[in-house]
This record gives C-alpha cells, structure tokens and sequence, in this order.
C-alpha cells in the first residue's frame, strides 16, 4: 500500500542529519514545453482552469474553457510563441534557469537553489522535490514577481502549500510574497533606464508598462496596482527623471471585463496625435523577458505607435540576469535570513 506522506527516507532523520540546511525555490509563471498547439493546449488547460487566474463559477467556465477557449487559443498562441522561441528552448525558461544558475553559484554552497514553474515543466513540485531529496530543513520561496498580486504570487503559494500537503516532514517555510520594494531592485531598474538614457538619449515619454488585471481585484483589496505605481516613482526618481515624463500604463488583457487602466495600447496609439513621437517601453513587472515583452511589446506594441505617427520605439529588456537584479535577489533573500 502507497504511504499516504512522502519522506526522503525510511530514515530521514537520520540522513538529514547530513544534508544541506536551507533549500531556496525560484519560481515563475512557466511556459509551454514546446511553441505548438498540441503542447499550448495542455500549458493553457493548466493555467486557465486555476480559480486565481479566472475568478467565475467553476462550472460556467468549464464549459468556456473546454467547449470554446481551448478549441481556438492553443493554434493562435503557438504562432506567437514561434515567433520568439529560440534554439535553447523559451526565453522565460532560458533566462530562469541562468538566474537560478547565477543565485546558486553566489550561494557557494550555502543553499541548494532550485527552480520551479507554476505552470508547465519543471513543476513547483518537482522543483519542491528536488529540494525534498537534497534533504533541506527549511526552504525561502522567492516568487520572481516583483509586485504581489493574488493570480502570480498567490497563486504560486497555492502551488507550493497543495505540493508540502504530501510530505511526511513538513520543513521551515519563508515565503517572499514580493520584492519591488527592495532598494536594490529600484536601482537595477534606474540602472536600465540610465543606461539607455545614455546610449540612446531621452524620450519624449518613458512608458512603465505592467501586466493587467481585472479592475475588480483592485476592488477586492489586491495591492497588485499600488505596488506598481510605486516601482515607477521610485525607480524614476533614482534614474533623475523627470515625473512629468513617466507614464504607467497596463498591458496583456483579455475576456471582456474591465481591467486595469490605461491600457498599454490604447496609450501608444494616442500619444503620436498628442506630438509624442519618441517613447522608451520597459515593463518593471516582468523579471524576465518572455512573450508578452517581446512580442507584445517588441512587435505588436511597436506596430500600434508607428501605424498611428510614432517615429522612435525603443524597448528596453526586463532585467533577467544581470549582476544588479541578482544583487537585488541576494539581497532580498539575505533579508529573509539567508
């Protein structure tokens, strides 16, 4: 008969005597194995049946999801992930697995470091199994989600709870429910923007742009768009910029309910008649480049401004693993007692 509680060993509080203290689980939101529909099908089945990305009744959105969503999406978005993927694989995964890679070689053997994805491979569960057979004793959960909110970092918590139901001997637990307050984040990110400053000069308007959600988790008391206004402030004020010249906008709706405003798009599309020609693009909330930076922002927001007068489109790239943002994420796992 299976045991219903999994355990390192028969004897794991023998074993354990001997392993490595302290695991640290990277995770972000994931990426289907492979850009084709048969493989979107599953990632999007996966991500949209979790109750923290589609807040309807159950029932009614089964019916959605299964009888129309899941009959259409998978061969629209595996064009778009075509259109990005590489010969390493996903960017978000490729990018994940450096900074995992760049984390674990600053902990020079004072933690195993492993990497999870909420949806898709490898699996926060895996990922938390790893860490399971490394024989660690107390795991920091750092969600590579810089602004809290319910559907990423709720969500990963969920994942996380749901896996360590199963195990026999649960371990200490830090969760890091997000890091955009952290001064060493807001100084990578003033960094970017210096540096393009630099290389490229200033813009009419900086475009601070973050994935949306629906209007009513702000209602509800998700603090999702007050941490992102204050990453712009903070991150503006220590690049030198000037506030006047900074808009926030919210990008990556879908359904037809109302979602955070003003819309990424419909801000790009509006400002060549204001005379705003010249505009630079970053989007704070992504710790990684993946589809909705460099095909949304790259490609199908480039086109938006210049089909409607703009002239100059520059994006600049998330922070995915430079010196600085692993700074941030040492630092950030050093105040959780690394």
């Amino acid at each position: 008969m299976p045991a219903r509680f999994s355990a390192l060993t028969d004897k794991a509080h023998d074993t354990v005597k001997k392993a490595p203290q302290v695991g640290v689980l990277l995770t972000n939101l994931g990426t289907p194995d492979a850009p084709d529909a048969p493989a979107l099908r599953r990632y999007l089945a996966e991500f949209l049946s979790d109750p923290r990305i589609v807040e309807i009744p159950r029932v009614i959105w089964k019916v959605i999801l299964h009888g129309i969503v899941l009959r259409t999406r998978p061969r629209q978005s595996a064009k778009l992930y075509q259109s990005v993927w590489t010969d390493e694989g996903s960017p978000l995964l490729v990018i994940s697995q450096k900074q995992r890679d760049k984390v674990a070689a600053r902990m020079e053997g004072k933690a195993v470091v492993a990497l999870g994805m909420r949806y898709g491979n490898p699996s926060i569960a895996s990922a938390l199994r790893e860490l399971q057979a490394a024989g660690v004793k107390k795991i920091v959960v750092l969600p590579m989600y810089p602004q809290y909110a319910a559907s990423t970092v709720g969500s990963t918590f969920d994942a996380v709870s749901r896996e360590l139901q199963h195990w026999r001997w649960v371990p200490e637990l830090r969760f890091i429910s997000g890091y955009c307050e952290n001064e060493r984040y807001t100084d990578a990110l003033a960094n970017s923007l210096k540096e393009h400053l630099a290389q490229h000069g200033a813009p009419q308007k900086w475009v601070f742009s973050y994935h949306g959600t629906p209007k009513f988790c702000l209602e509800k008391g998700d603090p999702y768009y007050c941490f992102c206004m204050k990453t712009t402030r903070l991150a503006a004020e220590k690049a030198g910029l000037n506030p006047d010249d900074c808009l926030t906008t919210f990008q990556s709706r879908f359904g037809k309910a109302e979602w955070l405003k003003p819309y990424t798009d419909k801000t790009l599309e509006s400002l060549p008649a204001q005379g705003i020609k010249h505009i630079a693009i970053l989007s704070p909330a992504f710790s990684a480049d993946c589809l909705e930076t460099l095909e949304e922002l790259e490609v199908e927001n480039r086109e938006a401004f210049t089909e409607a007068g703009g002239e100059t489109y520059h994006y600049i790239p998330a922070l995915n693993d430079r010196d600085d943002h692993i700074d941030a994420l040492m630092d950030t796992l050093d105040k959780a007692g690394l």
